[in-house]
């Protein structure tokens, strides 16, 4: 189904189709690539989205960013929900889903997706991309990312594919937080989070290190899945209704 809008030249039709090692019903994905190079301020115009008075001043990757991320939300939810609204932004700048939907946007470096649910169906969903990162980088944060658990429990891989296997633990936090985010307004960071496993074709389980809210406790363990694709790594935690 193609964005409602025509898009401008910065910015490619959504035309990639995903599918998750465990599918999930009535969650569609939209990914574009972008240059912002080629973004030109009137493209937010003739899209229909309003540009933020925060980005007026932004430097043109910050504005393709955006631009590009609200263009793949709105598909999404008009494919979820039937009406291609435009995520608003809250005061700490996380997207304002319109009411009976749940979703998650995320970019990387000429990348943006989105990801749409019923708010019936699904509580929150998480969504993060990223480029897989050098192995000489990954060896120096390692120790900001990976717990001692972690850093333990993955050893080998560490050791084999650092940039890979530390990637994919940065990914799958990232999508830990909008997912839970957005459930108990609580910020956490990476060492309050575990990744307990993971195995292809890309599944895994993590744990919650410490209390958020009532519902969301320390020792809670949550599914997770990711896929590869062209050199990033895509995750995503989907938590269902209950």
């Amino acid at each position: 189904m193609p964005i409602q809008a025509p898009l401008p030249d910065f910015c490619t039709d959504p035309g990639e189709t995903f599918t998750w090692p465990q599918p999930l019903t009535e969650l569609p994905l939209v990914a574009v690539n972008f240059d912002p190079e080629a973004l030109r301020d009137e493209d937010f115009a003739r899209t229909g989205i309003a540009m933020p008075a925060n980005l007026q001043r932004a430097v043109a990757k910050r504005k393709a960013e955006y631009l590009a991320g609200r263009l793949c939300a709105r598909e999404a939810l008009q494919q979820a929900t039937g009406v291609g609204a435009i995520p608003g932004t809250s005061e700490d700048r996380a997207p304002q889903w319109p009411a009976g939907s749940v979703g998650s946007i995320t970019h990387s470096d000429g990348r943006a997706a989105a990801i749409v649910g019923r708010a019936s169906r699904y509580a929150s969903v998480g969504l993060d991309m990223e480029w897989v990162m050098a192995d000489e980088r990954a060896v120096k944060l390692a120790g900001q990312i990976l717990t001692d658990g972690e850093r333990k429990r993955f050893a080998r891989a560490l050791k084999e594919r650092p940039g890979e296997c530390l990637t994919l633990a940065f990914s799958l936090k990232e999508s830990l937080f909008k997912a839970l985010y957005p459930l108990t307004l609580k910020r956490f960071y990476f060492e309050h989070a575990e990744v307990l496993e993971w195995q292809e074709p890309g599944l895994a389980r993590l744990r919650l290190l410490t209390d958020l809210s009532d519902q969301w406790r320390n020792g809670q363990e949550l599914d997770a899945q990711f896929l590869h694709r062209d050199g990033q790594l895509i995750s995503l935690i989907a938590v269902a209704r209950s």
